[in-house]
């Protein structure tokens, strides 16, 4: 699956050109030499720049085969020798800014001006549809769907066939597979929470990615998903979220997953198969939650969860130790 399936790549660009349009670098002394497009550390070629913020990727960073690196002065070791070095202060607002230069389109979220009303569209009579329904450039319906009233596909939607979309729903860059239903008040692929905070202002991060949900999943009313910023979001297979549930950037949710009301998710989490989730639970970013793991209800997550684990309160600890501390 390509990462930005919607996003214009404005490269390739010569890395002196990079350099020269942020300030925050002050080197120059590299080769003039092509760079196609900015990708995480796991995806980068060689004809890419990458960024190494944490040590918590050490792993993925000696393997990466990106020419040039964003890193910081206590990381670059990490990364391969061929790999050659960018080292900054802050790595996070350098990287957003380059990834806008090669993306400039994904920073702001306007609303989409192409969308027309859905019977001026070659899917009048093809789709059911409600009234004041409206669908943007670049979308694609599969067979056998339904649209609610007052709902907007804006721009780059894809949805696969046997789908049901509810009413007062709005999806932009997004793809939809097979026998998916999302119910009513949904905001699913505009840009997630992605600014870093500086002592003048705060910069925000542009979100190239998409938002996948795969076949047979339930999106519950009033659920916002956001568009991964340098990977996509992803819903598994047969998963289904309750009611006002909120997923961040990046998060990845595994196939069989049953999702209760309320539960937020940080950016760039992941989430094994088969994971039951209690109501108003919290996931902190950057963990991994592994497979059949069961969450209590309000428990807050700021750990990495092993597999076939049960866990429960605030911070989250095996479901046992919680049970004697509780009686």
């Amino acid at each position: 699956m390509i990462v930005n399936p919607f996003f214009k790549n404005k490269g390739p660009f010569k890395i002196d050109e990079i350099v020269n349009l942020v300030e925050e670098i002050n080197i120059c002394n590299f080769k003039s030499q092509k760079i196609y497009d900015i990708k995480d550390l796991t995806s980068s070629t060689t004809k890419d720049i990458t960024f190494f913020h944490s040590k918590k990727y050490e792993n993925v960073a000696s393997k990466t085969k990106a020419s040039f690196c964003i890193t910081s002065e206590n990381l670059k070791d990490y990364l391969p020798k061929k790999c050659q070095k960018i080292t900054v202060k802050n790595v996070l607002v350098v990287t957003a800014k380059i990834t806008k230069i090669f993306y400039p389109d994904s920073v702001t979220d306007d609303f989409d001006k192409t969308v027309k009303d859905i019977s001026k569209t070659l899917y009048k009579n093809e789709v059911d549809f409600g009234r004041n329904v409206l669908i943007g450039k670049n979308v694609k319906i599969g067979k056998n769907c339904s649209i609610g009233h007052n709902t907007i596909l804006e721009k780059n939607v894809v949805i696969g066939n046997n789908c049901s979309i509810g009413s007062n729903t709005i999806i932009r860059n997004s793809i939809i597979s097979n026998n998916v239903h999302i119910l009513d008040g949904c905001v699913i692929g505009k840009k997630g929470f992605g600014f870093f905070p500086d002592k003048k202002n705060n910069y925000r991060y542009p979100q190239i990615g998409a938002v996948i949900i795969n076949e047979n999943a339930e999106i519950g009313c009033g659920s916002t998903i956001d568009r991964g910023s340098m990977s996509n979001t992803v819903i598994g297979k047969n998963t289904y979220l309750d009611n006002q549930i909120h997923i961040a950037h990046n998060v990845k949710i595994g196939d069989n997953c049953i999702i209760a009301g309320q539960v937020g998710f940080a950016g760039s989490s992941t989430l094994g198969n088969n994971v039951m989730i209690g109501g108003q639970a919290g996931i902190s970013g950057h963990l991994k939650i592994g497979n059949n793991v069961q969450i209590g209800g309000g428990s807050g997550v700021i750990r990495d969860i092993p597999d076939n684990t049960k866990v429960m309160g605030y911070p989250a600890k095996d479901l046992k130790s919680f049970l004697r501390e509780n009686k």
